[in-house]
C-alpha cells in the first residue's frame, strides 16, 4: 500500500481502484476549508459535490469546449500511452473533474503528470497565468466491485443529477458518451 500526505492522506492500496476528483483553483468558497461542511468524510465530499454541480462559486473554464477536449485528451493518453492507469469511468464538469481508475502507478505521479500538463495547456488556451488546478485533490480507494460500480454510476450521472442533461449519453465530455 502506498501512502503519502499533503493536507489530507493519499492511500493506495494494490490492486484496487482509485475514485478521484479534481477541482478547478478557487472553485469552493474559503469557508468549505474553514468550517467543514460535514464531519463525516463521506458526506463531506457529497456536500462539497453538490456545491460544485451549482457551479455558482469561481471558474468554469472546463465549460470551453476546447479546455474540456483537451483534458478528456490528456485523460485517454494517460492510460493508452502513459499507461498510468485503466481508465473506468471519467466525467468533466464545468469546474471539477471525476475519475475511476485502476492505477498501474503511484497516485502523486499520476496527479502530478495529467495536472500539470492540463494545466499548462489550459492556461495556453485560456491565455491566462496562475494556478489552474485545486493544490489538493481528492481521492477514495473502493473497498468492494460493489462500490466501484456505484462509483462508476455516480459519475456518468453527475451531469444528470446536476440538471445538465436528461440521460448520462448526452453529456458530451463522460465515458458515457465517449466511443470506447
Amino acid at each position: 500500500m502506498t501512502y503519502y500526505r499533503r493536507n489530507l492522506p493519499h492511500w493506495q492500496p494494490e490492486g484496487a481502484a482509485l475514485f478521484l476528483t479534481w477541482r478547478l483553483h478557487g472553485v469552493l468558497p474559503r469557508e468549505c476549508f474553514l468550517d467543514r461542511i460535514e464531519k463525516d468524510p463521506g458526506r463531506q465530499f457529497a456536500a462539497m459535490d453538490r456545491i460544485l454541480d451549482t457551479a455558482a462559486n469561481g471558474p468554469r473554464w472546463l465549460n470551453d469546449p476546447r479546455v474540456a477536449k483537451c483534458v478528456a485528451a490528456a485523460l485517454r493518453y494517460g492510460e493508452a500511452v502513459l499507461k498510468l492507469y485503466k481508465l473506468r469511468a471519467w466525467v468533466i464538469m464545468s469546474n471539477h473533474v471525476h475519475l475511476l481508475i485502476d492505477p498501474a502507478a503511484p497516485l502523486a505521479g499520476i496527479n502530478r503528470s495529467i495536472r500539470s500538463y492540463t494545466a499548462r495547456e489550459a492556461n495556453r488556451i485560456l491565455a491566462r497565468a496562475g494556478p489552474f488546478w485545486q493544490h489538493e485533490s481528492y481521492d477514495h480507494w473502493a473497498r468492494s466491485r460493489d462500490e466501484a460500480d456505484r462509483i462508476l454510476r455516480y459519475i456518468e450521472r453527475n451531469p444528470v443529477k446536476a440538471g445538465l442533461v436528461q440521460r448520462v449519453d448526452e453529456w458530451p465530455w463522460s465515458s458515457a458518451s465517449a466511443p470506447q
